[in-house]
């Protein structure tokens, strides 16, 4: 008896199918300082992608998506907020709260355990430095396994 072995080759990975992406506000010193929380996750596993702290401006925008560019996202999902009409391709981009509802479960999550990101709460940020440092150690720990 002959057998033939072929060998099969493995698909390329072509990247993250579909991410959301959505933006959190928060303030550091008083409600008139604003410090937004722009981040992305994998609508498969739930894991976060990349996240930016700045404005609510498109250069902050930006940034995140020059973050993302390695995972070769195909689609994203968001809430339709300018900055994404203005420079996610409209074939590449889904609008509606339907495909966020991940993300946006997210945000209630770190407002629940990061008493800084409540909206009504003694505790806040008194610098923009402090503000990202506790918040980006937050989700590099828990959201992406990373030790500091």
């Amino acid at each position: 008896m002959e057998v033939e072995i072929i060998k099969v080759e493995e698909p390329e990975e072509t990247g993250i199918e579909e991410s959301e992406l959505d933006e959190m506000w928060s303030y550091v010193g008083k409600k008139s300082n604003p410090r937004w929380l722009w981040h992305a996750i994998d609508c498969r596993s739930g894991k976060v992608l990349a996240y930016a702290f700045g404005r609510r401006t498109d250069e902050v925008f930006l940034q995140l998506k020059k973050l993302l560019e390695p995972f070769g996202i195909q689609k994203y999902c968001t809430d339709g907020w300018g900055a994404y009409e203005r420079h996610i391709p409209a074939e590449q981009h889904e609008i509606g709260k339907r495909k966020t509802q991940r993300i946006e479960r997210k945000h209630l999550g770190l407002r629940t355990r990061l008493k800084r990101l409540a909206r009504k709460t003694i505790c806040y940020s008194r610098t923009e430095e402090m503000h990202d440092i506790v918040i980006g150690l937050f989700i590099n720990r828990y959201e992406l396994g990373v030790t500091v």
